[in-house]
């Protein structure tokens, strides 16, 4: 028990596997650093190469297996479908939205830093053309509302002749180098971010700094998040250290993070942020850069958006956002039930006819699929019940076709008892015959009869209808016609009666047959009586085809001197008689000898068998039946099938 399971366990692993795990074994064992680093090296990598490769194969039979049932391969199809495509879009979504965010963060920092440095410019520009006489009032009332706008921030005016005039008075300041000419924008000074504007009048110069400090970058776009200026790494090695302005008198403290809480999982972090120019105090020709980035998140950027006060186009513009996205997800979780109660009628219809086929083949023919609905899959499963009833419906006619056919096998074997005895013949007369049905059983009556010794009763009839039903008239015809000869034989010995009158005979044969039989049956009958002591034929023909006698290379035909046997109850017979003379041959046979048709629907025809006798009467007899049933079939479209029962019987004069 235990060989036969490691057996299936060690047919399931492939080739690769058995190689990963030899090359594993091998590398486990330390083996491979006797020979140095590199075939170590190449050992282990030769193990990591070979398991990613059976991995990989035993990923992919896994999943061939998986996706087998057509359940598991439709969700995987609606997955690469439906949800692939839906986790793209909104991932593509998530990325949109944090980009824009991102612009939109990066938009507002420097709009509101553009913002700044313009009032800073238009300030140094207004002073720098007042009049001389005024400029100290306009500096100090200037001063005054900077001293709130803009909390540390100091003006310094330095006319011609070196006249300098600062404000506020408290503070030491000293004008920049003059080589700075008319600029604003962000400066280094003394190691420290500020805002400055340098505005250049008719012999004066004015200058505008504003200390960057945390609450004023904080300030800049209240409830973003974390505002920070930074030198890009790629200009510290050429940048002097750069920090915040310490915190001045007058501004809000500011402690802990500024960084709004997450709202949701897809509220991402923002870093992001815009590169400025960055001009230096003491070098004037001199020109770097700074980073002023936000650390935000999306959430508080779309706030500052949509979430003005008083500002009903924004808001409604939200509202038609989250109406969308409701409708949204409502219409794709309609979609999705509709979607799984689809799968599951598909699966449901497929899972039923796998079922049933295995019931099919394992021979339950009466099991029926439960069938619903009125679309392609439920006229599938109802195809299914009817083909499974049709089968069963075969396979019982094709039991009964067996059992008829061993029943008819059954009534050949019968049949062929009942036929005659083989008989050379009759003193100087010989016989030969071949009988051959077109079915198991044959319509075709043939009979040969001794009656003392110098006597030959012979008979042929042909029975109208083929099968069954025609073998059991033959028999019938067969069993009246030796019942009356056995009562004629007796008769004659007992002196009742001086001969066998064959008319009488087939009269009374017509009576028994007409009377046990439905009307259309009936049949064509040839009987004879030959003497050997006169050589002479006493015959009635009862409706069949005329014998062929062939005498000195000619064909004639006997006469037809009766009606068919069994049509008629008041049909008469009369006998006719031939003297037989050596050499004679006399040809008995059925319509299966001259009615076959050829592909022309042409029939073989009496003509041609008496020109075939005639070319063949020097023949033995048994190799004039084989002739003319060989030719026969050779004339027929199908020569492997009969088209009616073949009977011939030849009766030659020695």
């Amino acid at each position: 028990m235990a060989q036969g399971r490691w057996r299936i366990f060690l047919s399931q692993i492939s080739w690769v596997e058995r190689l990963f795990g030899i090359l594993l074994l091998v590398a486990l064992t330390g083996l491979p650093r006797r020979f140095g680093p590199a075939v170590f090296l190449f050992i282990w990598a030769l193990v990591y190469c070979v398991g990613a490769f059976a991995l990989l194969r035993r990923g992919i039979t896994l999943a061939r297996q998986q996706i087998w049932w057509l359940r598991k391969r439709l969700i995987v199809a609606y997955i690469f479908i439906a949800v692939v495509p839906v986790a793209l879009l909104g991932i593509f979504t998530e990325m949109g939205a944090y980009t824009l965010a991102s612009q939109v963060g990066a938009f507002l920092l420097s709009s509101e830093v553009d913002r700044k440095i313009e009032v800073l410019r238009q300030s140094a520009k207004t002073l720098a053309h007042v009049p001389p006489a005024s400029r100290p009032e306009a500096l100090r009332r200037a001063g005054v509302l900077y001293r709130e706008r803009f909390p540390g921030s100091c003006m310094v005016v330095r006319e011609r002749g070196g006249i300098v005039h600062v404000w506020p008075e408290s503070v030491a300041t000293e004008p920049p180098p003059s080589e700075h000419g008319e600029t604003e924008g962000l400066l280094l000074k003394d190691g420290e971010y500020h805002l400055w504007a340098h505005a250049i009048g008719d012999g004066v110069d004015v200058t505008v700094v504003v200390p960057v400090t945390r609450a004023f970058l904080l300030a800049l776009a209240p409830g973003l998040g974390d505002i920070r200026l930074r030198v890009p790494l790629s200009r510290r090695a050429d940048t002097p250290p750069v920090r915040i302005h310490a915190p001045v008198p007058g501004e809000p403290t500011v402690n802990g993070s500024v960084i709004a809480a997450q709202a949701n999982p897809l509220d991402l972090e923002i870093t992001w942020g815009i590169q400025m120019p960055l001009r230096i105090w003491h070098q004037p020709g001199r020109l770097s850069e700074a980073f002023l980035g936000t650390q935000t998140r999306m959430s508080s950027v779309y706030s500052m958006v949509f979430n003005q006060p008083g500002n009903r186009v924004e808001n409604s513009l939200l509202v038609q956002l989250g109406a969308f996205v409701i409708v949204f997800f409502i219409v794709e979780s309609f979609a999705l039930w509709i979607g799984v109660n689809l799968t599951r009628t598909i699966t449901g219809a497929v899972d039923n006819l796998y079922e049933g086929t295995q019931r099919v083949m394992r021979g339950d023919l009466a099991h029926r699929i439960d069938v619903t609905g009125d679309d392609q899959l439920a006229e599938l499963s109802r195809s299914f019940n009817r083909m499974t009833e049709n089968l069963g419906r075969l396979i019982e006619g094709e039991k009964e076709r067996q059992r008829l056919r061993a029943e008819l096998e059954i009534a050949r074997e019968v049949q062929s008892q009942l036929h005659p005895k083989p008989l050379a013949g009759l003193g100087s007369l010989r016989l030969d015959c071949v009988c051959e049905a077109a079915r198991m059983v044959s319509g075709d009556y043939y009979d040969y009869q001794k009656i003392g010794d110098t006597q030959l009763a012979l008979a042929i009839g042909d029975v109208a209808g083929k099968g069954i039903s025609a073998a059991l008239l033959m028999a019938t015809l067969q069993s009246s016609m030796r019942s009356q000869l056995r009562q004629w034989t007796e008769a004659i010995k007992a002196g009742h009666e001086d001969s066998i009158s064959a008319s009488r005979l087939i009269a009374n044969l017509n009576q028994q047959v007409y009377a046990s039989t439905s009307p259309e049956k009936f049949a064509t009958f040839f009987f004879s009586l030959y003497d050997e002591a006169t050589s002479t034929l006493t015959y009635v023909n009862a409706g069949h085809l005329p014998p062929i006698l062939i005498r000195e290379g000619r064909a004639t035909t006997l006469d037809t001197n009766g009606m068919v046997v069994g049509a008629f109850p008041f049909a008469r017979y009369n006998e006719s008689r031939l003297d037989l003379r050596g050499g004679d041959m006399l040809v008995l046979y059925t319509d299966g000898i001259t009615e076959p048709e050829n592909e022309y629907g042409e029939d073989f025809g009496e003509q041609r068998l008496r020109d075939l006798l005639i070319a063949n009467a020097d023949r033995d007899g048994g190799e004039i039946t084989s002739a003319v049933v060989e030719a026969v079939r050779r004339w027929t479209a199908f020569p492997e099938e009969l088209q009616d029962d073949m009977t011939i019987l030849v009766l030659r004069k020695l």
